[in-house]
């Protein structure tokens, strides 16, 4: 492949819930648990149905989190499974991020998933003193939890890192290492994002953006602490000055994750339309290929059922 080659999922996400006993400082995504009503299979069927022909190959399927041990976790599980199942049932890709996981969920997700995700966002435990101190399941040494057992399972995985909640660049590059420990051992990390902080209106976070240098810096120092066999993604709506995109891309950055209609996590930065962004692309020497949110090297890795969908 090119090294002017810069990849894409064409994406659309669905929320079965917003509803997190997390409280993230500067989320721009939760509401409370109890406030709002659930998306059920039926609306999630016509929403899917309306998808045909609009060139959508991923379903993110992503959820506020119920507590581990909360009454509703069983529904909230069960729900984040079918919506995987609906989806590869009407032809799509299903990739799931829905906070941590226990080791019989992950396995079971993975009968209807080409691949999931979580954030690693920062390892350093000060931050469940300042920006985590409501958010219990951001605790670093869990989270890592989640990529070994991942690897143990054979989960294509994408995980990342937000940038910007007060972490020191020297925490960063502690983050970095452990992910590339982790691809060490069971080299099932397929993607690493590098997340500028981008302030939202719903946030009580004050921190302003974080900065393209720091940024751009960042990409150059991943892309010599990470293994080749990860791609650093960066999502383009939050680097949205063409010029700071091109140096991302300069930097080491290869993938632009999933850009569709609306980034519920950013809902404050609205993404170009890929035709849109592969033409600007074009114009300075890159070609914006669309991709599976599965990568070639693992189509093994997955069961004969979701082979045959690839096929």
């Amino acid at each position: 492949m090119s090294d002017r080659v810069i990849t894409y999922s064409p994406a659309y996400t669905l929320v079965p819930t917003y509803e997190c006993f997390n409280r993230c400082s500067y989320c721009n995504f939760r509401v409370d648990p109890g406030t709002t009503p659930w998306l059920t299979l039926k609306q999630a069927k016509e929403e899917l149905e309306g998808l045909e022909n609009q060139n959508i190959t991923e379903i993110l399927i992503l959820a506020g989190e119920v507590h581990p041990q909360g009454a509703q976790r069983e529904a909230w599980f069960d729900l984040i499974y079918d919506l995987g199942e609906l989806a590869l049932s009407l032809g799509f890709f299903p990739h799931t991020n829905v906070g941590p996981l226990s080791f019989p969920e992950m396995k079971q997700l993975k009968q209807v998933n080409f691949s999931m995700g979580l954030m690693l966002e920062q390892l350093t435990p000060k931050l469940l003193q300042t920006v985590h101190k409501q958010a219990p399941s951001k605790v670093p040494e869990l989270r890592l939890q989640q990529l070994a057992w991942a690897g143990e399972l054979q989960i294509p995985f994408t995980t990342g890192l937000l940038l910007g909640i007060g972490e020191t660049p020297t925490e960063r590059i502690e983050t970095l290492e452990a992910i590339a420990h982790i691809q060490s051992r069971w080299g099932h990390l397929q993607e690493v994002i590098l997340q500028p902080h981008s302030p939202g209106k719903k946030q009580s976070f004050a921190a302003g953006a974080f900065s393209e240098r720091e940024l751009i810096d960042l990409i150059k120092i991943a892309r010599q602490i990470l293994p080749e066999t990860i791609t650093i993604q960066v999502p383009p709506n939050l680097v949205p000055n063409i010029e700071f995109l091109l140096a991302c891309l300069e930097a080491g950055a290869r993938d632009l994750g999933g850009i569709g209609p609306i980034d519920e996590v950013n809902p404050d930065f609205e993404h170009l339309h890929p035709d849109k962004l592969s033409q600007i692309l074009a114009g300075l020497g890159w070609d914006l290929v669309p991709r599976l949110p599965i990568y070639p090297q693992y189509y093994d890795w997955v069961s004969d059922r979701l082979k045959r969908a690839i096929a």
